[in-house]
């Protein structure tokens, strides 16, 4: 599996990031444990998680996902070849949704505890809280990082004049930077005044300021949990805009060239842009698993990237 450069860090992470939502709530431990085997099988390292994964299932409270990582980590003996991230903000169990600096460090504590490891590679800002002044959520990240229990950190749902506001920060106190930016992206567009909230789509407003600024772009909810390849999950209504037929048609036609399917040029779509996003790609089953990684092996012409990027223009 490739590397690519994390934003400014100096760092080179995977080209794919293993999502790990899911794993130890609806994915039971077996299968949590042969995604991730099978994922580092194939060269991939960097791994994401978050505090509140999967609060919303049934019988979970909050922290599975980091709980069996910690236990899987444990048992392989792998922490030093894997990259961590996880994530504060969000509202789960008895935590209310916000990144005060009471909030972020008490929460990092939690995440360590679980997993069971010293510092979590890349801690994100899971999303935006303006209710806190963002100089006491970056000089609270400030802390975690010269205490050795944060490597870097990232921003996730944020907007781009909130990222200039944290970058703008974080030079004048010589404090560490937001190297990334996870959100909302797929080939198709939402339709105009679509809502994801309390998630946040990328814009092209985002992906240039991103790419002005060396912040690198992740990916989440690309294959929109299946809806470009299964008859029985339909696509979601915000993306069913003016110009989503032509950028199917477009899709499946590159699709059919290559005897491969949606997905893996979606996949293809996403790293193969310059500089690339990283699509955060999920996997439940050995099938799907197989899917994304034969996508590693999809290179698509200069002409196939142009008429997927201009399809629908």
């Amino acid at each position: 599996m490739k590397t690519t450069k994390l934003g400014r860090s100096g760092v080179d992470v995977s080209i794919y990031c293993l999502g790990a939502m899911y794993f130890g709530s609806r994915n039971d431990r077996a299968t949590s444990y042969r995604m991730l085997d099978r994922y580092v099988d194939a060269g991939g390292s960097f791994i994401d998680t978050a505090n509140i994964y999967a609060w919303w299932v049934e019988g979970c409270r909050g922290g599975e996902s980091e709980t069996l990582l910690g236990e899987w980590m444990r048992e392989r003996r792998n922490r030093d070849r894997v990259f961590i991230a996880s994530k504060v903000g969000f509202q789960y169990d008895d935590v209310a949704r916000g990144l005060s600096a009471a909030q972020i460090e008490t929460e990092c504590e939690k995440s360590l505890r679980r997993m069971g490891i010293d510092t979590i590679d890349l801690y994100y800002a899971h999303v935006d809280d303006r209710n806190t002044p963002m100089h006491e959520t970056m000089e609270a990240f400030d802390r975690l990082v010269r205490a050795g229990k944060v490597r870097y950190i990232g921003a996730s749902n944020f907007m781009a004049y909130r990222l200039e506001r944290a970058h703008t920060l974080s030079k004048q106190n010589g404090w560490p930077d937001y190297v990334c930016l996870q959100q909302r992206y797929t080939y198709l567009r939402p339709k105009p005044g679509a809502s994801f909230d309390p998630q946040l789509s990328l814009t092209d407003e985002i992906i240039d300021y991103c790419r002005a600024n060396q912040v690198t772009i992740l990916a989440y909810s690309s294959l929109l949990s299946g809806a470009y390849t299964r008859p029985d999950r339909p696509l979601p209504d915000q993306y069913r805009g003016p110009d989503a037929d032509v950028r199917l048609a477009a899709l499946r036609e590159i699709a059919a060239a290559h005897n491969a399917t949606p997905n893996q040029v979606i996949l293809a779509w996403l790293t193969q842009q310059e500089p690339p996003i990283i699509p955060v790609m999920a996997a439940s089953t050995d099938e799907q698993m197989s899917e994304n990684l034969a996508a590693l092996d999809l290179r698509l012409s200069a002409e196939e990237m142009e008429r997927l990027n201009t399809a629908g223009a």
